[in-house]
């Protein structure tokens, strides 16, 4: 065994002359643990948060979606996409024409993005779309749609001249993510081209994939196929913004964390001021049996560094124990009152940020430890 981390060790484990040493010690672990276990459950919620957020998404959103790099529309009917239709992995592949339009109920207009679907026969709402429209239940007299012609020429003696108008019976109204539920209506496709002058024409083409089929070698193949004037974008690319904004505050929240953490190891340069005052007369007979200075610093060295290790092991074990029972057990409510999409926080934890923790606290601890050590010496 390397003399320096046997003496480090027992040093570490060992009592002291002073109990303040232990003392010291002791919270100088703690310190680090009760940080890390933070910084675990931190990431480990907003990761549970941005998984519910996934999952909301991934109601409306489909797995795969392809949209012109120009223009709102193009023609699904080309020899490429006959030949993306063929591919194994798919599953289901949706038509979409979408466009902002005009709803009226009653004494209530409403502007919102109509989607038209190629697989469906009935018209649906957001609620929060129904709810502007004055409606608490579906209807049973129809809604009016009024979309201006895409000639661009405006009657103004007559401007509803210049709209294509129909009518559709709402069906159902669906709840969802806000950014659909309060600005979507969901119609067949044939109504949709029919009330924006187009016939074959879409807006999307959307795929969901068979169960197991590694969406980013679909998606890569699709690419492939259909060239480079089309985006194909999976569910996070989809909706970028929200996940970026999730990932900004994640990382923004470990900073933070990691503020707190540098400030909790502190208390090992007390801990090892005190530890070689205390272990003077053992450095003196170590020097008279041979030992150099690179050796004593190295043992104090390895001494700082296992308080950071079990430190930062205790607390994410601490913090990995604490996660898995909130996910089991839900022991942190959101509260009696509210909406919510879960009763309990959601928590889900990554290998990736648990090795990230443990890394960024060793290599704080190292860095410290390492000036401390160099400082006392002086």
């Amino acid at each position: 065994m390397n003399v320096s981390f046997y003496i480090a060790k027992r040093y570490l484990f060992s009592k002291k002359s002073h109990n303040a040493i232990n003392i010291i010690s002791t919270v100088a672990v703690c310190g680090v643990a009760i940080a890390t276990l933070a910084t675990v459950c931190a990431l480990s919620v907003l990761n549970g948060f941005q998984e519910l957020v996934a999952g909301m998404f991934s109601t409306f959103d489909p797995e795969l979606k392809i949209t012109p790099v120009r223009g709102k529309v193009f023609d699904p009917t080309k020899d490429k996409f006959l030949e993306l239709r063929a591919f194994p992995e798919i599953d289901k592949l949706t038509e979409t024409l979408e466009d902002n339009v005009m709803i009226a109920y009653g004494d209530h207009q409403v502007p919102v993005i109509m989607k038209g679907i190629s697989d469906s026969l009935t018209t649906t709402l957001g609620i929060g779309v129904a709810q502007n429209l004055g409606l608490y239940y579906i209807p049973i007299y129809p809604i009016d749609i009024y979309v201006p012609k895409r000639t661009g020429q405006i009657n103004l003696a007559n401007p509803l001249a210049s709209c294509n108008i129909s009518y559709t019976y709402i069906n159902d109204i669906f709840r969802g993510q806000s950014a659909y539920e309060n600005h979507y209506m969901l119609v067949p496709i044939d109504l949709a081209r029919e009330l924006l002058d187009y016939e074959n024409e879409v807006s999307a083409l959307e795929i969901n994939l068979k169960a197991n089929a590694d969406v980013l070698a679909v998606q890569k193949k699709i690419k492939q196929t259909i060239g480079a004037k089309f985006d194909v974008k999976d569910r996070y690319e989809q909706q970028e913004s929200a996940f970026q904004m999730m990932n900004i505050e994640k990382w923004a929240i470990f900073l933070i964390l990691g503020f707190i953490l540098l400030i909790a190891l502190f208390n090992i340069i007390g801990s090892l001021s005190l530890l070689m005052v205390d272990k003077r007369a053992d450095c003196a007979t170590l020097r008279k049996l041979g030992a150099n200075d690179q050796l004593l610093s190295r043992i104090f060295l390895l001494e700082g560094w296992m308080i950071s290790a079990f430190g930062a092991s205790a607390g994410i074990i601490g913090g990995v124990l604490i996660c898995l029972g909130q996910q089991h057990f839900g022991w942190i409510k959101f509260g009696a009152t509210g909406t919510f999409a879960v009763d309990a926080y959601p928590v889900r934890v990554e290998a990736l940020d648990l090795l990230f923790v443990l890394l960024t606290t060793l290599v704080i601890g190292f860095f410290t430890v390492s000036n401390t050590v160099k400082y006392l010496k002086k």
